[in-house]
């Protein structure tokens, strides 16, 4: 597999991990507390999404106080904020959609990204610019792996992979990655916005506990 637009290394990282952590942190300080969390659950990766005014000084805060974590920024929805995240030491970029844009921004700026896609328009333009590592968004409303089958068949020769967001949870996350198109999960699940409101790092460490026994148990049986 060649990834382009986001290095084998990198991409190894995150299916290593196999489960990536997508947070809205509302408040810088509780940036730390929940990337340690999740790190002491066995979750190295994590995607701040620019849905709040403070993701990019979260980031900061995590890559200079839990620099173990692979954190990367989400919501990418422009060049400029493609410019944003790298200035905050992002390791990767993440889009909801493709906006070639966006994309092209991303490889100038070197900056590993994974644009989102969930139809075979998406994947062809994203595959255009390089890409072989997409997000599937959103997974579950969009048909869930039955669909991904179908819509990803002309292009699995060109060594695409999957990262699948939106509805994936405990339930289901073992079924994707046992499957050969997918590298990773993610999901909003592991650390939800209320419970890091309420500062409930031992909840959030126990989530990532189980979300991580359950994608190694997926990963020992593929």
């Amino acid at each position: 597999m060649s990834n382009f637009v986001f290095p084998d290394s990198l991409a190894e990282q995150l299916a290593g991990s196999g489960v990536i952590a997508v947070l809205m942190i509302d408040d810088v300080k509780h940036a730390v507390p929940v990337a340690q969390a999740l790190i002491d659950g066995g979750v190295t990766a994590m995607e701040l999404t620019l849905r709040t005014p403070v993701a990019l000084d979260a980031l900061r805060a995590i890559r200079a106080e839990v620099p173990e974590m692979m954190a990367g920024i989400g919501t990418m929805l422009t060049p400029e904020q493609v410019e944003q995240a790298v200035d905050a030491g992002a390791a990767f970029g993440v889009a909801p959609g493709t906006n070639p844009r966006v994309i092209q921004a991303a490889i100038d700026a070197n900056l590993p990204f994974g644009p989102g896609v969930v139809t075979p328009t998406d994947i062809e333009i994203a595959v255009e610019l390089g890409c072989r590592l997409l997000k599937y968004f959103p997974a579950e409303p969009s048909g869930g792996l039955p669909y991904l089958n179908s819509v990803a068949a002309p292009f699995v020769h060109l060594g695409v992979r999957f990262v699948p967001l939106g509805g994936v949870n405990t339930e289901n996350l073992g079924t994707y990655l046992r499957h050969e198109l997918i590298l990773a999960v993610g999901g909003s699940w592991l650390a939800p916005r209320d419970l890091i409101v309420q500062e409930d790092w031992a909840a959030i460490r126990q989530r990532a506990a189980d979300a991580t026994a359950q994608a190694k148990s997926a990963l020992d049986a593929t």
